[in-house]
């Protein structure tokens, strides 16, 4: 039987049929989601964890090593790509197309508690992770300026206000602010003043973390009050440093200022 036959006997009903096939085929393409990447839930998660003032080769032995030998050990893993920088590194996971992300995710923390031990001691806190999908992009960058905040308070009112309002809104899954260099006070420790006065680096460390910091120094009972006394301690400008005492040499202070610059 010839297939031909049956179209080559009624040309006008062939011409109506593909007629009809083209206009699906436009209907059709005008209904076909476009997008950068395909909409597949990709099964990765980052990891980010922070020393602040190590340089990256220090971060990248010290902290990206130890954690990619404890991940590279779970289950599923496909890939492992970790970016380190001054003061932080990013470590992302990829898993198998099959891999569950929230067993995956468990795994991730059994293994940073396994390394924690590896880590520098002086880090401010443990590993962080979270979930990712390489498909979701941003889909809004905002640009804040202002002719009477400074660049740091201004960042303070993105990360404050402005980043939590946004968050609340149905349907977002992240906010990030970055963008400003936060203000921060340098030290500057001077090598020979170090040995002179026989003063160590964990030293100088250990006094400038405790310094920083909001204690208890006790209460006050008045009877059928208590009152809790906190000393804040935290200093805000260089110049409070300088006085700082790290320890004592013969009966006399060795300060911060006799051994750096700040």
């Amino acid at each position: 039987m010839n297939l031909s036959r049956p179209f080559i006997r009624r040309p006008i009903a062939s011409g109506l049929i593909a007629v009809a096939l083209v206009l699906v085929g436009v209907l059709a393409y005008g209904l076909l989601p476009v997008s950068p990447l395909p909409q597949v839930d990709f099964p990765t998660i980052r990891v980010s964890a922070s020393l602040p003032g190590a340089s990256p080769d220090t971060m990248a032995a010290s902290v990206a090593a130890p954690l990619e030998r404890a991940l590279g050990g779970i289950a599923g893993v496909s890939g492992i790509y970790s970016d380190s920088r001054q003061g932080s590194t990013s470590i992302t996971l990829e898993f198998a197309l099959g891999r569950d992300i929230n067993g995956a995710a468990r795994d991730v923390q059994a293994a940073i508690n396994a390394a924690r031990g590896q880590l520098p001691s002086g880090m401010p806190g443990n590993p962080t992770f979270r979930k990712s999908n390489p498909s979701q992009a941003p889909i809004m960058v905002l640009a804040l300026s202002s002719p009477n905040l400074a660049p740091g308070a201004l960042y303070d009112l993105a990360a404050t206000v402005l980043a939590q309002k946004i968050a609340q809104i149905n349907g977002v899954g992240e906010v990030s602010v970055g963008g400003s260099s936060l203000p921060a006070i340098r030290v500057q420790l001077n090598p020979h003043a170090l040995s002179h006065y026989g003063v160590a680096l964990d030293e100088v460390r250990r006094a400038i973390s405790a310094t920083n910091s909001v204690r208890p120094r006790g209460s006050i009972e008045g009877g059928d009050r208590l009152w809790e006394v906190q000393l804040s301690g935290q200093l805000r400008h260089a110049a409070e440093y300088q006085s700082l005492v790290i320890r004592y040499r013969d009966g006399a202070p060795v300060r911060l200022g006799d051994v750096a610059t700040l």
